[in-house]
Formats: structure tokens, sequence, C-alpha cells
């Protein structure tokens, strides 16, 4: 194919590239039969990307059907990279414009940056975890962002007085980087509250484990896993320029939040305030199971 005809954008490359792996007369398909919700036969990925984009494909499916494209983009090499970059291309391409809102470079730049970051997070990103194309496409996001920031920042005029600036995110307040951790889904509201309140407050476990009716060697393991997502994340860049949405309806579960506002009054508010999280297991859920690794879903 001559390079007049191939698309010189890099989303709209790696959308003919998926287009071609999808064409008569061997499309690269999807066996459906393995999966509950989704047709007993194997699906052209074009097909299949149609189905988990359609309202009444439910969320526990979609997730399943990306957990495979996950396993498969890892395991059976680059044409299923290319599958999987396909199939979020819906998601990339809206990001993709968000992106160029109010840029004067070339968007060529970011899109490239967009898909990088895309595909390097396929290697590392969970699969045991809800939302997993969202965090593939906020992870290209990220690093598309890092790139404008830095073109941003050669415009600036540089002057030799010296002045305040805001610290590098997520390298600010504990309890906003806890926040965008929440809002990110890499913790849960509960276990937010529970670092904040024994890691950054006054309180002991066994008064946090107290406030949250469970074992404080319980409340100890649940903090433990908690914090070693955080620091994974952190050193992943997942927090990197998260934006945090406020709202003003109350948290269903902020008992430990009270721990936390009795040290700086509203702390407990910023790991509170944002969206729910759709199949999260919270603190509360998992010790009444008995088991810290059982997941459940959250009404």
């Amino acid at each position: 194919m001559s390079s007049s005809v191939w698309p010189s954008s890099p989303l709209a490359a790696a959308s003919r590239a998926f287009d071609l792996l999808t064409c008569a007369p061997a499309p690269l398909a999807f066996d459906g039969r393995a999966f509950e919700g989704l047709p007993e036969r194997m699906m052209p990925l074009d097909e299949l990307r149609k189905f988990l984009l359609a309202k009444s494909t439910s969320v526990a499916v979609r997730d399943a059907v990306w957990r495979e494209l996950v396993i498969r983009a890892r395991r059976d090499g680059p044409a299923w990279v290319v599958a999987a970059v396909g199939m979020a291309m819906p998601g990339l391409r809206r990001t993709g414009g968000l992106l160029a809102s109010g840029w004067h470079g070339d968007t060529a730049d970011l899109d490239a940056e967009l898909i990088v970051g895309f595909v390097e997070r396929l290697r590392t990103v969970d699969i045991d975890v809800p939302r997993i194309c969202g965090r593939l496409i906020d992870a290209g996001l990220r690093s598309a962002r890092k790139v404008r920031e830095a073109y941003s920042d050669t415009e600036l005029i540089k002057v030799d007085s010296a002045g305040s600036r805001l610290p590098m995110l997520p390298w600010d307040h504990p309890d906003l980087v806890l926040a965008r951790a929440v809002a990110v889904a890499v913790i849960d509201r509960e276990e937010a509250n529970l670092i904040g309140a024994t890691r950054l407050g006054q309180a002991t476990l066994a008064q946090a484990a107290a406030e949250l009716g469970i074992d404080p060697v319980l409340a100890g393991s649940i903090r433990r896993r908690a914090e070693k997502r955080l620091a994974d994340a952190i050193h992943a860049g997942e927090l990197d320029f998260v934006t945090i949405r406020q709202r003003r309806t109350r948290d269903r579960s902020a008992s430990v939040g009270s721990l936390l506002g009795s040290r700086n009054g509203d702390g407990a508010v910023l790991a509170t305030q944002q969206r729910p999280l759709v199949g999260k297991t919270s603190v509360r859920s998992r010790a009444a199971v008995g088991a810290p690794g059982s997941r459940v879903r959250l009404a």
C-alpha cells in the first residue's frame, strides 16, 4: 500500500490497521461461546465492538471481554495489540478530541502519545478490577497530557525573579493523593479513609477497626494491600493529572471519615466526593465475608 493511501494521523492509522484485521475473507474474531452475555458464535472484532458499545450490554460483559482482550494482547502478539487499540478507538477518538481543544501544536503528537500510553498500560493493567478499557484510555490520556504540559512549559516566559509554584502532581497534599486514587478506583473510599485516619490522623488502627466493626488484624491487612496498590499506582503515574469532580451528595460509608474530619475539619470530604465506584469491594463488605481477598458487588 502506498504512503499516500495510508493515513498520516496516528489514530486514523490505528483505525485503518484494525479495519484490515477485521475485513474478509479471514477477519480476526472473538469466540463468544465462552462468555455469558455474548452471542454463542465467532464474532468479528468490528461486530464485537458494536456489541460492546450498545447500551443494552452490561458492564460485567464489557469487562469480561476486555479481560480476555488484554490477555490475548500480552500472549498472542502484535495483531491483538492492534485489536485492543481498535476496540477502544471510539473512546480514544473522543479523548483525542478533548486533548486537541485549545492545542496550537500538531495534534498528531498528542494522538501518538495517547496510543503509546494505552499500549504501555496493556502490559501492566490489573484485569481483576472493573472498567479495564477506561483505565487503559486514562493511561493514554495521562501520557498525552504530560507531553502537552511539557510543550506548554516551553512557551512560558522565564524571569529572574523568584516565585512560588504549585507542586507537580501527584506530589501535593496527601488527602488529594488519596482522593485521586479513589477517583480512578485504585482504592475505594473506605480504604482511603482508613489510610487517612491511621496514617495522617491521630486514630489508631484499633480505633479505626472499631468504627468499621471489624477486627484490627483484618483492618491492618486491608490497609496494607490498599497502600501497596496506592504506591504502585503513584510509581506507574496512574494518579498524574487526574481531575477530581466534587459532588454535593454525602457518602453513604464515611464512618472512618469522622476520624479524618476531627483532624482537619474537611479532610474526610476530599476522599468521599468522588463518583460511585461500581463493582468495587468495600472494607465493610470484605470483613462481612471473612476473606480479605473476596470480591462482592455493591449496590
